[in-house]
C-alpha cells in the first residue's frame, strides 16, 4: 500500500552536475541507495534530464516557465525532503543548479503561495570534490540562496567528500566507513525533519 507524503518521508536526491562521471552524481546516487536500504523512500534526479534555457525575464514573460521547470517542480513537490549534492565552481555552486532553482521558483500553480515548494520542504546539502575541502565553500552560497532567497529550511549539517577521485569504491560506496555512516546519519536526520515538517 502506498503511503501518503504526510505519513512517511520521501526523499529526493538531486545533483548540481550533469556530467556522466560527476562525483556529486555518485554522492546523490549513493544517498538514494542508503535511504532505500534503511526503509526510506528515495528518488534520484539528474538535472541533465531537465534541460532548460538560461533564465531570461523577457522569455518568461513571453512563453512562461519551460515544461522541464514544471516537471522538476512537480518532482520536488512529490517529496518531503531534498538532498542536493553540489559541485563547487569558483567558491560557489554550478550555473546548472542555479538556473534550475531560479526557473522552479517562477512556477506557481493556482492558489499556491509564492515559493511554496521551497518553503514546505526540508533540504540537506552535500558535496564531493577532488580538493581537500570537499566542495564546502560552494555550499555556503547554495545555503544562502535556499535560506535567504527562497525561505527554505536547510539542515545545519553538511556532508563533504574530499579527494573524491579516490573516495568511492567500485560499487559506488565510500571507502571510508566512518564517512559512509556520517552520510547515513544525515539522511536519517533529513527523513525525520521532513516527517516533522509534513506531519
Amino acid at each position: 500500500m502506498t503511503s501518503s507524503p504526510t505519513s512517511e518521508p520521501r526523499l529526493l536526491f538531486m545533483t548540481g552536475s550533469a556530467r556522466e562521471k560527476s562525483w556529486n552524481k555518485k554522492l546523490a546516487q549513493l544517498g538514494e541507495r542508503i535511504a532505500d536500504a534503511n526503509g526510506i523512500a528515495g528518488t534520484f534526479a539528474d538535472l541533465g534530464d531537465y534541460p532548460m534555457p538560461i533564465y531570461h525575464g523577457d522569455d518568461e514573460a513571453k512563453d512562461g516557465p519551460p515544461d522541464n521547470a514544471r516537471k522538476l517542480k512537480a518532482l520536488m513537490k512529490a517529496h518531503t525532503g531534498i538532498f542536493i549534492a553540489s559541485p563547487e565552481y569558483n567558491a560557489s555552486f554550478s550555473p546548472l543548479l542555479k538556473n534550475a532553482i531560479d526557473w522552479v521558483s517562477r512556477v506557481r500553480d493556482e492558489g499556491e503561495a509564492p515559493l511554496e515548494v521551497y518553503k514546505t520542504r526540508v533540504f540537506a546539502l552535500g558535496s564531493a570534490s577532488p580538493g581537500g575541502m570537499g566542495g564546502l565553500r560552494g555550499l555556503s552560497q547554495l545555503r544562502l540562496v535556499l535560506e535567504i532567497g527562497l525561505g527554505a529550511l536547510v539542515l545545519p549539517d553538511q556532508f563533504a567528500v574530499p579527494r573524491a577521485t579516490d573516495a568511492f569504491d567500485e560499487n559506488g560506496h565510500l571507502k571510508n566507513k566512518d564517512s559512509q555512516e556520517t552520510f547515513k546519519a544525515l539522511i536519517q536526520r533529513l527523513a525525520r525533519a521532513a516527517h516533522v515538517l509534513q506531519g
